[in-house]
């Protein structure tokens, strides 16, 4: 179950990413990789879900893209519902 939820974690926070990235900054991935000096490869892998990230990339992705973290904090937490827990349920 535990392993379930930090799939969907992962989903929802690449689907985040992506979706900042295409609407609010409409670069590429390759762009924002060259840029911000990312790896493309990475960075494909985290927008897919494939790829845990720590804290600090995340502050730092957010930054690249423009957004607050606390904001990008918030749009994940919206994207995986109010009940979403990564945490088991005792």
């Amino acid at each position: 179950m535990q392993e379930e939820k930090i799939i969907e974690f992962k989903k929802a926070l690449g689907l985040v990413i992506k979706e900042i990235r295409e609407t609010k900054t409409g670069v590429s991935i390759n762009k924002l990789s060259n840029e911000f000096d990312f790896d493309k490869g990475n960075m494909s892998k985290i927008e897919r879900g494939l790829f845990d990230i720590q804290f600090s990339t995340g502050w730092k992705i957010s930054q690249a893209l423009g957004i607050k973290f606390s904001d990008f904090a918030k749009m994940l937490e919206e994207k995986l519902g109010e009940d979403f827990s990564l945490l088991d349920d005792e």
